[in-house]
């Protein structure tokens, strides 16, 4: 068997790119032949192998570089803004979202203003006047919508973008810088006039001020145009208030639109009125930020809360009906009335003062009603013509008995059941031509017959005799009461 042997180290050289053929022997050069060499012999020497040529890699060398140089500009593409990209008028082409939202930034905050005129060209910059806008927001929507890998969005038109001004901080800057060109406005209020029992407008003042609005305007149209200074007007301005007149007369016509009807209710009865200057102790005006608004005082409000209770419940009062001897109701002496109780008043107060402020003064209250009951009374007259007096039944009961005159012989009063049909305060009776007699001014008349009734009687004070041309006189306070306790349809009864 033939052996392959290595040069020392040549195993391990074998797997590397330099490694070095092995030389093979013969069988009788072999390590296992024990016969010595004969003499004379060339004795067995290591021939050094030569090395293979190395191959050259410069070509894949090349191709590595361009490969990287590709992959690193497509990953470029991939996190960068288009070129010709600018937000607000400023460049964030060849950007990430990161770094273009700093430039924005920064190109505001550095912007300058040079107030000319009264300003005397005092310079304020884009930080002094609170210059923002969305700057991470904008960068990453241009970035969304113009990568750099959309060869179509390249040098696309502006994306438009709203700066801002921080109103006080700029207003403040402003002031510091030009104090001559301010002079604050007044704005109009409302006022509650106790004399009169409403509100009342005081009247706004202008004042005079330099227009941060209008340098919003200026500023942003500067920084849209690619500049990064402008100049603006440092002189005075009509400065207009906040509240305007219009403004105050539109709350004070809420406000005494309230007074009109403010109150507690019970369903549509205004139960507890509010007086105005009490209302006014439970509201205020506020001015904020320009605009007027209504607050009320929970606190102020409790007090009259707590007296609803007394002023609201009530117990159930019965109605009254007087009725005929067949239970026809000639007349509701007395309406029923439901009582009524307030229940938990813990939240009232709170509760109307959100109302108040929303413009709303009607509260309704929730009560707990009782109902009332019905009560009929039968009522009627009898006339005795032989004892000359008067008797009043209720629920056939005598409730007043008095002595009366009646007709004399001649004008007797009739017997017999009528019904009371009218009534006449004041009249002249038998004042007529012919008549053989004439009373002027008769009070308190109650008809029951054709042209005989109970009357009051001035002329005499004759009770219990017949004194009468056939009408039933009384003394007249009891004429008028005779009057008021008679419906029409009572039932009269005369008799002997």
């Amino acid at each position: 068997m033939t052996d392959l042997i290595s040069a020392p180290g040549a195993a391990a050289e074998a797997h590397g790119d330099d490694a070095t053929p092995t030389a093979v022997l013969t069988p009788r050069d072999s390590a296992t032949d024990a016969v010595p060499p004969t003499t004379g012999e060339q004795p067995l020497a290591w021939a050094p192998v030569e090395p293979a040529p190395k191959k050259r890699r410069l070509g894949l060398w090349i191709g590595l570089g361009l490969g990287v140089v590709a992959l690193g500009a497509g990953a470029a593409s991939l996190v960068l803004i288009a070129p010709g990209t600018t937000v607000a008028g400023i460049p964030v082409g060849w950007m990430t979202p990161g770094a273009a939202a700093e430039a924005i930034s920064t190109h505001l905050a550095e912007t300058e203003v040079t107030l000319t005129g009264d300003g005397d060209d005092a310079v304020l910059t884009g930080a002094d006047l609170g210059a923002s806008l969305d700057a991470t927001a904008l960068a990453d929507a241009a970035f969304a919508a113009r990568p750099l890998w959309n060869l179509g969005m390249w040098m696309g038109d502006p994306v438009p973008a709203d700066i801002a001004l921080d109103t006080e901080k700029a207003s403040a800057a402003l002031r510091s810088a030009v104090p001559s060109s301010f002079q604050d406005p007044v704005d109009a209020g409302v006022a509650f006039d106790p004399a009169g029992g409403k509100y009342i407008v005081t009247a706004s003042e202008p004042g005079t001020g330099i227009d941060v609005d209008d340098l919003t305007a200026a500023f942003t149209d500067a920084v849209a145009a690619g500049k990064t200074s402008l100049e603006y007007p440092g002189g005075p301005a009509e400065a207009l208030p906040a509240v305007s007149d219009d403004d105050a007369t539109a709350t004070a016509t809420e406000l005494n639109t309230m007074l009109g009807t403010i109150g507690f209710y019970v369903g549509d009865e205004r139960t507890v009125p509010v007086k105005p200057a009490v209302a006014a102790t439970w509201l205020t005006v506020v001015d904020e930020d320009g605009q007027l608004r209504i607050e009320a005082d929970a606190q102020a409000i409790q007090a009259t809360v707590d007296t609803l209770p007394g002023l609201v419940d009530r117990a159930p009062v019965n109605a009254t009906n007087i009725v005929d001897s067949a239970g026809t109701v000639l007349r509701a002496e007395q309406e029923g009335v439901v009582g009524r109780a307030v229940g938990d008043t813990s939240g009232i107060a709170e509760q109307f003062a959100q109302q108040l402020a929303a413009g709303d003064g009607v509260y309704k209250l929730t009560v707990g009603e009782t109902a009332f009951e019905t009560v009929n009374l039968f009522r009627r007259i009898e006339i005795n013509l032989s004892s000359q007096r008067a008797y009043l039944f209720q629920n056939n009961e005598v409730v007043q008995s008095w002595a009366v005159s009646t007709g004399l012989p001649g004008t007797l009063t009739p017997a017999g059941n009528f019904k009371v049909f009218a009534h006449t305060a004041i009249q002249d009776m038998g004042c007529y031509e012919g008549a053989p007699y004439c009373t002027e001014d008769v009070p308190w008349i109650t008809w029951f017959a054709p042209n005989i009734g109970f009357h009051g009687t001035y002329w005499h004070n004759n009770f219990g005799q017949r004194m009468s041309h056939g009408c039933v006189n009384l003394p007249i306070d009891l004429a008028k009461y005779v009057y008021d306790w008679s419906p029409v349809g009572l039932e009269v009864s005369v008799y002997y």
